[in-house]
């Protein structure tokens, strides 16, 4: 029964990651009209500028959901006693207080948003898009308790990105000194409204609901660890913009963004799967079931790693390519996004031990977290200063940033998997032989297209390096759990 239970788990993640490589391509197809119309239409310091705001804005998001993209699956598994509804509304009004109070107490001083004093009217609002940022991952929390992935990648992959996209090349014609402010609200309501439709379509309404302030104040308290690990595993991959904003000029800025905003595209796979991984982890828990949790931390990690490693190089080796699509100015950033590929796939083993370790050692991990964003902020600034010193442009410094994140990120991968194994008492490890494997014919095939003409590179280029890893990596690396990925039909979870 529990090999049953074992496998069924693993085809539910199976599922969930299979939806979420659907929604990744989709990310990507839609993210890349966006870096082009911002970086070409509204230029590099428009967009540095708008990127720094982004920093606070999306950090308090972040803190204003509470941790509950992992935290409301404990909620929901471990109160058997109030309708799941009900729970939710508590989890949305909390978020609904944060984000409102977050959001007023960034309006009424912006500062923080836009150290250099420059903005518009409509550029102020943008700390209001905190309120359906925390709602809608409370919403998606909900949903994927349920297995429902789709609604993130509706949600996530397809009206965010492509309304953010297609309001800024309006908005162009429109408004071009708060362009990019319009469209990225307009993103954030749409996301929003996606998520919650199908929400109350699976949970209905609450039923003699009323909020407790003493169970919502403990609550709260059961929460605090998980958001703080949440904002400073979100502020690990934002840190590096803020200290370049404070070293270098504002176009420095958008052209490294850029680079940030194309690399940060294989890390949703693997925060895709947290959802899934929450309910499966804490399930097991309650059965002592340590040597599953162990199973399912390292088949994910296997999966997000392989994954990440062949994005990693389809994107990396034809690099200047891929940045030149944005526009010339940004090629320049070729070195820093090749360090922030190398980060992704460094970080894969940190985000599926701390799956696991929100629950088995909630402030363990929090501390590892802040040792790791520490270890980051100071090799930034360190890396920096020696480049400046060396005598180099503000674009090698940008490259430092993105090697001072992969060390930092790698370094805490290699800490959370100590930790979680000697928590489990079972081997905690995703790497595979078969990965170098793949990679050595796919960087062959890699630069062999780097000799062609640039349209003929990113056409012909990134396909073949992605086929050809793709095919040692099945070949090589891939067993019947991990085929599991690519099996359609596969057995609902017994419970």
């Amino acid at each position: 029964m529990t090999d049953d239970k074992s496998q069924s788990d693993i085809a539910a993640l199976a599922k969930g990651g299979r939806t979420n490589f659907f929604g990744f391509l989709l990310r990507l197809a839609a993210r890349l009209p966006f870096l082009f119309i911002a970086g070409r239409m509204f230029g590099a310091e428009s967009l540095g500028r708008f990127a720094s705001a982004l920093v606070v804005i999306e950090l308090i998001g972040q803190l204003c959901a509470l941790g509950m993209k992992r935290g409301l699956a404990q909620w929901l598994s471990q109160d058997e006693v109030r309708k799941p509804a009900n729970i939710v509304a508590d989890g949305m009004l909390l978020a609904l207080l944060f984000s409102s109070a977050g959001a007023l107490a960034l309006y009424a001083f912006p500062v923080p948003m836009f150290p250099s004093g420059h903005y518009t009217e409509i550029d102020r609002l943008l700390p209001f898009a905190i309120i359906p940022l925390a709602l809608t991952e409370v919403a998606l929390a909900a949903q994927a308790y349920r297995y429902d992935i789709a609604t993130t990648v509706r949600a996530r992959a397809i009206v965010e990105p492509w309304t953010i996209s297609i309001m800024a090349g309006a908005m162009y014609f429109v408004d071009r000194s708060s362009g990019l402010s319009i469209a990225y609200l307009a993103s954030v309501f749409a996301a929003a409204i996606v998520a919650f439709i199908p929400l109350l379509r699976t949970y209905g309404k609450p039923e003699a609901w009323r909020p407790h302030p003493g169970q919502m104040a403990r609550l709260v308290g059961q929460s605090l660890p998980l958001a703080t690990a949440d904002a400073i595993e979100w502020g690990t991959r934002r840190l590096d913009i803020a200290i370049l904003g404070l070293f270098t000029h504002p176009s420095t800025v958008g052209i490294y963004y850029v680079a940030q905003q194309v690399a940060s595209l294989p890390q949703k796979l693997k925060t895709s799967f947290e959802p899934i991984l929450g309910p499966v982890i804490t399930r097991n828990l309650k059965e002592k079931n340590f040597a599953a949790i162990a199973g399912q931390v390292c088949q994910v990690g296997f999966w997000i790693t392989a994954a990440q490693a062949g994005i990693a190089l389809a994107l990396g080796i034809p690099g200047e390519g891929v940045m030149g699509l944005v526009g010339p100015n940004f090629v320049g950033g070729t070195g820093a996004l090749a360090f922030l590929l190398a980060a992704e796939v460094a970080a894969a083993t940190a985000v599926v031990s701390e799956a696991a370790l929100v629950y088995v050692a909630r402030m363990r991990n929090l501390y590892l977290s802040i040792l790791t964003i520490a270890l980051q902020a100071a090799l930034t600034v360190g890396f920096i200063i020696l480049i400046r010193r060396l005598g180099f442009n503000e674009l090698f410094m940008a490259a430092g940033a993105a090697a001072a994140l992969m060390v930092a990120l790698g370094a805490a991968s290699i800490a959370k998997a100590w930790l979680l194994k000697r928590i489990l008492r079972e081997p905690v490890n995703n790497w595979r032989w078969a990965l170098i494997w793949a990679a050595a014919p796919a960087v062959a095939v890699g630069y062999i297209a780097t000799l062609l003409p640039e349209w003929m590179e990113l056409l012909f280029g990134i396909p073949a390096i992605l086929l050809t890893y793709g095919f040692v990596i099945w070949r090589r690396g891939f067993g019947p759990e991990d085929r599991l990925l690519f099996r359609r039909k596969i057995a609902p979870h017994g419970g």
